[in-house]
């Protein structure tokens, strides 16, 4: 009809700025990361197509390790912000006094400027006179100051209790509006039958919420994925490796090493790690509505 054909012109015309946006901002970087990714660009004159080389390149034993200790570092991170972050919306949810203020002081590690709060876990985590390691020795712990980012192990934890740090307040507020969306009648009627507050939270609350915690994983995981800053300014991927990460990779190889056809390539790999985790997300979301629906 004459009418519908005019409301769907009317319409792609207003998604044309839109559109332009994206395609400037967001298609034409990535097409060219891609073309860069098939050079052997660096800080040379020329540049000549050397085809799959640079991912030839990546992917070797070292890269591997790289792989999964990303992997591994992005599972921790997230699994340990969605725990704390749920369990501290179940808390500041609660009929407690002085709520408000702890809702507040939630807020701290996201208003305070990244840099500055990586700073400050930096010098905590410093062994001659850092707190950390300051109250360790203190309690009879160990025995003398504790280098947290001098050794492997250590660092590799210390970076993941930053990173969790910085994303909690982000989960705990999502996952708060998801706790007071749930309907109190709810829970009235649970608590009438003689259901107790455990049973409610495991048979009504987590159930409901859990659309909302699939949502909020994603989004986490995809920061997480690509955190820089924590492991950057405590780091630099060192000490001999153990905190280096993609982005870490990425960054050192495009910018450090002056390699950008490989750092091109190491950020399309990327890309596709991402992209593969936002089409799982997605095929889960439209099975958990199907399923809610149904």
């Amino acid at each position: 009809m004459p009418g519908q054909k005019s409301a769907v012109i009317f319409a792609w015309i207003l998604l044309i700025p839109a559109l332009a946006y994206v395609a400037a901002i967001v298609v034409y970087p990535l097409l060219q990361t891609v073309n860069l990714s098939f050079t052997n660009a660096s800080l040379r004159r020329t540049t000549d197509y050397i085809g799959w080389e640079n991912y030839a390149k990546i992917f070797d034993a070292e890269f591997a390790t790289i792989i999964g200790r990303t992997f591994l570092w992005t599972f921790l991170s997230v699994s340990l912000k969605m725990i704390i972050g749920t369990g501290g919306a179940m808390l500041l949810n609660a009929a407690l006094p002085g709520r408000a203020l702890f809702r507040i002081l939630t807020m701290p590690p996201w208003i305070v400027p990244m840099a500055i709060g990586i700073f400050m876990w930096g010098w905590m985590y410093n062994g001659q006179f850092g707190m950390i390691s300051g109250l360790m020795q203190r309690f009879g712990l160990v025995d003398g100051p504790v280098a947290f980012l001098a050794y492997g192990n250590t660092a590799f934890w210390a970076t993941i209790i930053t990173d969790v740090w910085i994303g909690v307040p982000m989960v705990t507020m999502y996952m708060l509006a998801a706790v007071q969306s749930v309907p109190q009648d709810l829970h009235e009627a649970a608590w009438t039958d003689g259901a107790s507050r455990f049973y409610r939270m495991r048979r009504i609350t987590l159930p409901m919420i859990f659309p909302a915690a699939i949502t909020m994983s994603m989004i986490s995981l995809i920061s997480t994925f690509n955190s820089f800053d924590p492991i950057w300014i405590l780091t630099q991927g060192g000490p001999s490796g153990s905190t280096t990460t993609m982005i870490i990779d990425t960054y050192s190889t495009a910018l450090g090493s002056k390699k950008f056809g490989e750092g091109a390539a190491r950020a399309v790999v990327i890309c596709l790690f991402l992209s593969a985790f936002a089409l799982l997300y997605f095929r889960a979301v439209t099975k958990l509505s199907k399923r809610m629906t149904t």
